[in-house]
């Protein structure tokens, strides 16, 4: 699980602005994040919580949690228009195998359930995570392929993201807070108080 932390880092130098639908929690192009698609990726957080000891694990709550789990949406949904673009796919026997060797790697489903909950990575969005840890392995390949060195591949993909999010004019609702380009991280204002709050926090 520790390839998501990667895969985060990779927005690091986008800028999101505020966004127009007050109903939204972001927009990407045409393609918008509800408020309450946001407030169900973060309940299901803390419902898989409650069935697994957290004792030891580094894990955010309140606004913080909203704004990690909004940031996982956006970077996954980039990596699938970069696909798009590029022509990658990634077939159901490739998402299957993936899964199957990282619930092994996991030491089973159990395992995976515990280290999901670490990752702070919803159960429903486990595919969505291998399909983006695939696309970027493939794109990873590709660029290898075409003579890029190893050390510059990480910042090539990173151009590929920033110049995918410039395209698409990302919006992020400004009640999560603002995007400090800097850290890589949506920082909280003082209106995000008004933002997708989880149940029972």
């Amino acid at each position: 699980m520790k390839k998501i932390l990667a895969l985060l880092g990779v927005i690091s130098v986008l800028a999101l602005s505020g966004c127009g639908k007050v109903d939204s929690a972001a927009t990407i192009g045409d393609i918008t994040i509800s408020q309450a698609s946001a407030q169900a990726t973060v309940d299901e957080v803390l419902a898989e919580r409650g069935k697994v000891d957290t004792a030891g694990m580094q894990i955010q709550t309140g606004n913080a949690l909203n704004r990690a789990q909004l940031r996982f949406t956006i970077v996954t949904t980039l990596f699938d228009e970069i696909a798009k673009e590029l022509k990658i796919t990634v077939s159901s026997t490739e998402q299957e195998k993936a899964k199957a060797d990282l619930i092994a790697q996991s030491g089973g489903q159990e395992a995976l359930a515990k280290n999901l909950v670490a990752a702070e990575i919803a159960p429903s969005n486990f595919d969505r995570y291998v399909r983006a840890i695939i696309t970027s392995n493939k794109i990873q390949d590709a660029l290898l392929a075409s003579g890029v060195a190893k050390a510059d591949v990480s910042s090539r993909i990173t151009q590929l993201i920033t110049a995918k999010a410039a395209e698409l004019k990302i919006k992020v609702n400004p009640r999560y807070g603002t995007w400090d380009k800097d850290t890589g991280e949506i920082v909280a204002t003082d209106s995000a108080g008004s933002a997708v709050v989880p149940s029972g926090n």
